[in-house]
């Protein structure tokens, strides 16, 4: 088979799970990782991950253009318009993922106004996670909490765009100006002279001054983990395209150059004979191919095809959730499933406009 066609198989493949999850969990969410290559239904919409369903099925729909499709997308609105509404489990960062792909999408495809409407106020909720003067939105938690104060991470990254549509959509340069500052501050400090990358960083939340990095999910604060500089491959090069800002191609670039591109990668840059993470890998694949690195992405993605796709009903096995606590080894990672099939969109339908 050519690469074509082994591409063309994989997206047949994946597009076969999809049909198959739609039966399976309806409206609801599969877990975030798998439990012996099989997602579990997750009890409610809550947690980070959710939305990386409903944009696996807007993928679909681009795909193929079936209308099953766009209607299984739009029906997940009605739960992400509630949950912003109601105040559920919204103390994140990753807002910019949960309404991105969930309700940003919708709308762009279907002028769909409760989507709008709940992308919108999904912006502000993340615009109150602005901490002056460091000018950074926090990652997790209550902003009142000393432990997490002041902290940010990488993966903010794929969240800023939230703020940046918000500021087309409104008028208001406010959104936009807060993502560019804190997509800035990481490109000072999270990301190091040699190109490598911490998982978090903290600033004064009082005087706004540079802390220190650490770690959360990697192997230690010093070290380098893997989907952590994935992020930082593909967020960077967004903030780029949304602001024009040649220093967040440069850093995109450099976070690219230090990836590894002969294969999936181990779960942490620093460490060989490990388990290794096929989400970083699909991460990775959709960056390389946004910046023009196509022979590298091709290589990456070449080997989750042949040696990562799934017998169960997630799209690849052999991801990490997070190593040091023992969650989601060795399994099938739902924000893995999204971004391989972001990958195979990107190479089998040429002009593709992605949703970030």
């Amino acid at each position: 088979m050519t690469a074509i066609d082994v591409t063309a198989a994989a997206v047949t493949a994946a597009l076969s799970i999809i049909d198959a999850n739609l039966e399976e969990f309806g409206d609801r969410y599969p877990g975030d990782t798998t439990v012996g290559d099989r997602y579990p239904v997750r009890a409610a919409n809550t947690g980070w991950t959710t939305s990386f369903w409903p944009g696996m099925i807007w993928l679909a729909h681009d795909l193929t253009g079936d209308e099953k499709y766009l209607r299984a997308g739009l029906g997940h609105v009605r739960s992400f318009a509630a949950r912003v509404a109601d105040g559920v489990d919204l103390d994140t960062h990753d807002l910019g993922f949960l309404y991105t792909l969930s309700c940003v999408t919708a709308y762009r495809r279907t002028g769909e106004k409760a989507a709008k409407e709940a992308a919108l106020a999904a912006a502000d909720h993340l615009m109150s996670r602005v901490l002056e003067p460091a000018g950074i939105i926090q990652a997790w938690g209550d902003l009142r909490d000393p432990a997490q104060r002041g902290r940010t991470i990488i993966d903010s990254l794929m969240n800023t765009p939230l703020l940046f549509w918000a500021s087309e959509q409104t008028g208001s340069a406010h959104y936009a100006d807060a993502a560019r500052r804190h997509a800035a501050q990481l490109r000072d400090h999270i990301l190091r002279p040699d190109g490598s990358t911490f998982h978090t960083y903290y600033w004064d939340p009082v005087s706004g001054a540079p802390l220190r990095g650490e770690t959360e999910q990697g192997y230690a604060d010093d070290s380098c983990w893997a989907r952590g500089q994935a992020w930082g491959i593909y967020g960077f090069h967004l903030n780029y395209q949304h602001t024009g800002d040649a220093s967040f191609l440069a850093a995109a670039r450099k976070c690219a150059d230090r990836f590894p591109v002969d294969g999936v990668p181990y779960w942490d840059l620093s460490l060989t004979g490990v388990e290794r993470d096929s989400s970083a890998a699909a991460i990775a694949v959709c960056g390389l191919l946004a910046l023009g690195r196509d022979d590298d992405a091709g290589r990456i993605l070449g080997a989750l095809i042949s040696d990562y796709a799934s017998a169960g009903n997630a799209l690849l096995r052999h991801g990490v959730y997070d190593r040091p606590k023992g969650i989601g080894v060795d399994e099938g990672t739902l924000w893995g499933d999204y971004f391989y099939l972001e990958a195979l969109t990107r190479v089998t339908r040429p002009g593709w406009v992605h949703p970030w």
